[in-house]
């Protein structure tokens, strides 16, 4: 391993949060970003087999317990959390037509949406205030989280499940034709689009 890579693995160890090459690269001070990205890469390469991996989340890299691990870390028993169908739909929206603000969630689910529900997803750590529409009245607009792609295994919102991908793991109701409709039929496989008065809480179960 070559000394750029060293220092490269010494900094990410150290953070106390996920890092850009960028940031990597002004951390070290005279190193290159593509060098930098190179260095990730290789480090990547060499950790993928061991019990530590490093992993790129929204171009954030950061390491973590190589999935096959984890259960033998978790000292307590995990609460299992499910997302009511009205947070699902909004997250689902939210996260295949970021930025949206609420009047446009609205429109595309054809029901009002309950404040609480962008509550949840944001104490969740999924989505976002990302701004306000430059129009009149300047509504609040949301987005998802690297959090949130983090949670699903996502490097980034190019890797989301297309309509055929979502029914066939069986979270998407064949017989529905609502969400079909909301998910804007055959055009979502190849755009990867999607919009997914119940309820807006977790559920525990």
């Amino acid at each position: 391993m070559d000394t750029l890579a060293r220092a490269v693995e010494a900094a990410l160890f150290a953070a106390e949060e996920p890092m850009t090459a960028e940031a990597i690269a002004g951390f070290l001070g005279d190193a290159a970003v593509g060098d930098v990205r190179a260095a990730l890469r290789q480090l990547a390469e060499d950790y993928a087999p061991r019990g530590i991996q490093l992993v790129e989340r929204a171009k954030r890299w950061h390491f973590e317990t190589a999935p096959d691990l984890a259960h033998l870390l978790r000292r307590e028993k995990e609460q299992l959390r499910r997302l009511s169908r009205a947070a699902t739909e909004v997250l689902a929206i939210i996260a295949y037509h970021e930025p949206v603000s609420r009047a446009e969630i609205e429109s595309i689910r054809g029901v009002q949406t309950s404040g609480g529900t962008l509550d949840v997803l944001m104490e969740a750590g999924w989505v976002k205030i990302a701004g306000r529409r430059e129009v009149p009245g300047r509504p609040t607009i949301y987005a998802t989280t690297p959090e949130f792609l983090e949670h699903f295994g996502l490097a980034s919102r190019r890797d989301l499940p297309g309509i055929a991908e979502l029914r066939a793991t069986g979270l998407l109701d064949p017989v529905e034709d609502a969400y079909e409709e909301l998910m804007g039929g055959d055009e979502a496989d190849a755009a990867h689009e999607t919009a997914a008065h119940d309820d807006p809480e977790i559920d525990e179960g």
